[in-house]
């Protein structure tokens, strides 16, 4: 009994409210968004990294000049070294074989190139490719080594952009959630102002704080619910549309979404749209509420 009056008051509070509660619904879907796109960011950028850096490559560019004997003695060094996975050596033709993959839509450019103005090249693979900077110290001054360049380095630029991006993401998201939570907190008091006679009898009559705060708590958390099951619909809509759809050359270049991650993002944007709705809700009443 004591269940279904709490439930039918907060269906009653919803719909007395209703404007209010559509406007608190809709910061929260936004806020929640924003939210989750930004968690949604932080674990891609996480699993890019650990993607592209177990293959990442440094180039140590030979000298024009280097001799054979040298070359011969470089790479033997090079393959006994305990920090190196993996020794390729790339001729000058090789090298522009791939300088013709990579710039096949400049034509002029490939063909302004000769074979011979390429260096040949050791392209190596680090057991960890954090250890980047031990690899340049010990080679740097080596004879016929004319460059040292590591992948890593311009890849961390790509990184730096996205961190940048997640960085707007979670400002934007907090300052919608700071809108949100005033929003609840407001339409809180509004419900329990409309309500204050009720509350006033059924304090009279011996009804418990929880029973009598409890639909005011639970109208936020519906609210709040509602709000994360629309921005997670939001963020579905954004990955089928954009990121599968007009945008799907660039994810496949920075490694596409996986809808795993996606699914996750469901609990945790509901667990915070709910949780933090109920808090506010309890606080706002225990403030404005005296019961």
């Amino acid at each position: 009994m004591r269940l279904k009056y709490v439930l039918s008051e907060v269906m009653v509070g919803l719909w007395r409210n209703v404007t209010m509660t559509i406007a608190m619904i809709i910061t929260m879907a936004v806020s929640l968004t924003m939210l989750g796109a930004s968690g949604l960011m932080y674990l891609q950028v996480d699993a890019m990294k650990d993607a592209y850096y177990k293959d990442i490559e440094v180039s140590i560019f030979l000298d024009a000049a280097i001799t054979e004997q040298q070359r011969t003695e470089l790479q033997a060094e090079l393959e006994g070294n305990s920090l190196v996975r993996e020794v390729k050596h790339e001729t000058k033709e090789e090298a522009y074989e791939r300088f013709k993959q990579l710039f096949a839509d400049s034509p002029d450019l490939v063909n302004a190139v000769q074979a011979d103005k390429l260096p040949e090249s050791f392209r190596i693979n680090l057991k960890n490719p954090e250890q980047y900077q031990q690899i340049f110290d010990q080679y740097k001054d080596k004879e016929g080594i004319d460059d040292i360049i590591d992948q890593r380095r311009l890849l961390e630029q790509i990184f730096n952009i996205l961190g940048a991006i997640q960085n707007m993401a979670l400002a934007a998201a907090s300052v919608m959630a700071i809108a949100a939570l005033l929003l609840v907190a407001n339409t809180i008091q509004v419900a329990a102002y409309s309500k204050r006679r009720e509350v006033a009898v059924m304090k009279l009559v011996g009804a418990s704080n929880w029973f009598i705060q409890a639909p005011f708590v639970l109208e936020a958390v519906v609210a709040g619910l509602l709000g994360a099951i629309i921005g997670f619909g939001l963020i579905v809509v954004g990955k089928v549309v954009l990121l599968d759809g007009s945008l799907r050359d660039l994810t496949d270049l920075l490694t596409p979404i996986q809808w795993g991650t996606v699914l996750l993002m469901l609990p945790f944007m509901a667990g915070v749209g709910g949780l933090v709705s109920a808090v506010t809700a309890w606080v706002t009443l225990r403030f404005y509420l005296r019961v």
